[in-house]
């Protein structure tokens, strides 16, 4: 059998790591195939460096309009990124009847529906596997393995930077914009960090397995995110003194009223799996009610991780080009006619439990005060930790931890609290999560 073409769309870290990996890997993947998988076209603006890392074995192109209209083109791995062109050039091959393989989860978290149902009319496969948490295979689990099950809950640290910054304000005691440039130094932070470290990319991950574990559209706008440009590093220490970790989590949990679906710094036990994945490593706690909690964990970043998710979507549908496409895996897992309407709860309807840590005036009274505002709004301690005042100085810190209580009742018990002539400075207001 003739071998499967590919058009690569960018040949930057994914794109050369995919070029690499299925070269020096072809005759395996090909066993596992059935026919080969052969890059023949590279579209990429500087052509140069694309000869280059192709070795002059491949027709390379400028304009990747080429590759999308080619007639011989079967897939095209889409590796440039972003909203814009890519979103074009992804629809453009969808409508010339081609397969897409895609690492780009801000396109598919923002126009997914848009590209799925597009897909879905030409009877042909969108595969974006590397698109979450690189080389970790994560989308399948969640399409196929996990099939026998009723998710119930994803926790995910999906977001290899500011896993770093976090574990370094942790081991080094260094504040934030300090380890944000060590990052930056290091390669593990671009020079414009603001996707990673507002939160925005582990949003786009997060929507994507959301989707896909409570068959449901793509929902990226209704995601609540927080990023982690804010976090103390008195706080990291305070909460390894209580017993945990703080962690940029990706979560989606089904609850009965909707899903709740957000991204923020978040406090885990330190005795978790998870509270444990240090540096720039990934890893998605996944619960579902038949298997209970599974652990994936790995790079999720980096040329050859990624391009190991690419490849393996490549094999997926070659192994599928000639199925029937109404037999192939779903898109988001559920039939598309059986996507459900289920509410993304907004985040003053989350239940979670709270670290809240107050300036107070070291005087008789405060501590009074503050628990009978947190009483009066249906919230009830679970640990609390005050610390020393130290000489001269006439105020400290109160730390409390909550049991559950919904966000609303939250926001109104600091508005109180933080009105109290004792009370010197904003609460600082972090969330909890078991994941038990």
């Amino acid at each position: 059998m003739n071998p499967i073409k590919v058009g690569l769309l960018g040949i930057g870290t994914v794109g050369s790591g995919t070029f690499d990996v299925l070269k020096r890997n072809q005759e395996e993947i090909r066993r596992r195939a059935g026919r080969g998988i052969e890059i023949t076209m590279v579209a990429d603006l500087n052509t140069e460096r694309a000869r280059e890392l192709t070795g002059g074995q491949v027709e390379v192109v400028a304009d990747a309009r080429e590759v999308v209209s080619h007639p011989d083109i079967d897939i095209v791995v889409e590796l440039i990124g972003g909203y814009g062109i890519a979103r074009e050039l992804v629809l453009q091959a969808i409508a010339n009847g081609k397969h897409v393989v895609t690492a780009n989860k801000a396109l598919l978290a923002v126009h997914g529906n848009e590209i799925f149902e597009a897909a879905r009319s030409k009877g042909v496969m969108v595969a974006f596997e590397a698109a979450v948490a690189g080389g970790i295979p994560i989308i399948k689990a969640l399409r196929e393995g996990l099939s026998a099950n009723r998710i119930q809950w994803i926790a995910g640290i999906i977001n290899g930077t500011t896993n770093f910054i976090l574990s370094e304000m942790r081991d080094k005691g260094l504040d934030f914009d300090t380890v944000l440039k060590q990052a930056q130094q290091l390669g593990y932070a671009e020079a414009d960090p603001t996707f990673d470290i507002e939160g925005i990319d582990a949003a786009h991950k997060i929507t994507l397995m959301s989707a896909i574990a409570f068959g449901m559209p793509v929902q990226f706008d209704k995601t609540h995110v927080e990023g982690i440009t804010r976090l103390s590093a008195i706080d990291i220490q305070y909460a390894e003194e209580l017993g945990y970790r703080i962690k940029l989590l990706g979560l989606t949990r089904r609850r009965e009223d909707g899903i709740e679906l957000r991204v923020h710094p978040t406090l885990v036990p330190a005795s978790r799996l998870i509270a444990n994945v240090e540096g720039a490593m990934n890893a998605v706690l996944v619960q579902g009610d038949a298997v209970g909690a599974t652990l994936y964990y790995g790079k999720g970043a980096g040329a050859e991780p990624t391009a190991s998710a690419v490849i393996a979507d490549l094999v997926d549908v070659t192994r599928l080009h000639t199925a029937d496409p109404e037999h192939r895996v779903p898109h988001l897992a559920f039939q598309p006619d059986e996507l459900s309407s289920v509410p993304v709860l907004p985040i003053e309807e989350v239940t979670s439990s709270y670290y809240l840590r107050m300036r107070v005036s070291d005087q008789t009274g405060v501590l009074a005060d503050i628990t009978r505002i947190l009483a009066d709004s249906g919230i009830s301690i679970d640990a609390m930790l005050q610390k020393e005042s130290r000489e001269g100085e006439p105020q400290t810190d109160i730390i409390m931890l909550s049991h559950l209580a919904r966000e609303k009742q939250v926001n109104a018990a600091i508005a109180k609290i933080e009105a109290l002539p004792t009370v010197l400075s904003g609460v600082t207001r972090l969330r909890m999560e078991e994941l038990n």
